[in-house]
């Protein structure tokens, strides 16, 4: 019963997460609840986000819709964040870890209600002095917690004058990096519990196939209202559950 309701949650939250970030605030308390320690959780989300992520950026990119040659270099990037966040889990204790992802939170809630920036602009990903330092920063935080991670880096590219589409293309493919380099360390140190794990990764796969389908569809000047909306979300989530 716990694997349907793993496989399912999947789903639901790859689904969001693909459209405005924060698909661990459903997977990552389901599995608390049924008993996951919580650096298992967040393990189980790098491993399945690993492969979700890189199937619904590998639709966008055979729709032509991103190019691989524009965002490559988010590789070395990623991955190095998302292996230096992994090893600095391991050291530190679940509530240092939620007060992170509070503060984090806040912060990009601030920074959107500031910024007029929405998702318009049609830029093309390029390294500079803010994209690189951005990207490796969340590929940390992604390492070290993850609810909230496509969110930030939403954010990130909204500012940066990202068309919606591709912002949601090159965050799969940064998601896709650094949980290789996180979910490494969580292998490596014997977190993962793998059926629980595997049928996690199913479900991904399927909603991350409905959401990069789904954000074809939405008009850019919606995303900001429902990315804040996923964010207080996300913030009283981790608070009630976890710092009360």
């Amino acid at each position: 019963m716990d694997l349907i309701f793993i496989f399912f949650t999947g789903i639901i939250a790859t689904t969001l997460g693909t459209i405005a970030g924060g698909g661990g605030l459903i997977s990552l308390p389901m599995m608390l609840v049924l008993g996951m320690p919580i650096h298992s959780a967040i393990g189980a989300n790098k491993v399945s986000n690993t492969v979700s992520s890189f199937s619904s950026f590998f639709h966008l990119l055979r729709q032509k819709k991103i190019s691989l040659r524009e965002c490559y270099w988010i590789v070395p990037i990623s991955i190095t964040g998302g292996l230096s966040g992994g090893f600095i889990a391991t050291l530190l204790s679940p509530k240092h870890l939620y007060i992170i992802a509070i503060i984090l939170l806040l912060f990009a809630l601030i920074a959107s209600m500031i910024g007029k920036r929405n998702f318009q602009g049609g830029n093309t990903l390029q390294p500079s002095k803010i994209s690189i330092p951005g990207l490796y920063g969340i590929g940390i935080y992604d390492g070290l917690f993850g609810p909230g991670q496509g969110t930030l880096m939403l954010y990130l590219f909204a500012y940066l004058k990202i068309d919606y589409l591709k912002a949601v293309g090159y965050v799969r493919f940064a998601t896709f990096s650094s949980c290789i380099g996180a979910a490494t360390m969580y292998i490596t140190s014997g977190k993962i519990m793998w059926a629980l794990t595997l049928a996690l990764l199913c479900g991904s796969v399927i909603g991350a196939q409905i959401g990069v389908r789904v954000a074809e569809k939405i008009k850019p000047a919606y995303m900001k209202p429902i990315l804040r909306v996923v964010t207080l979300a996300l913030i009283v989530q981790v608070f009630v559950e976890n710092i009360l």
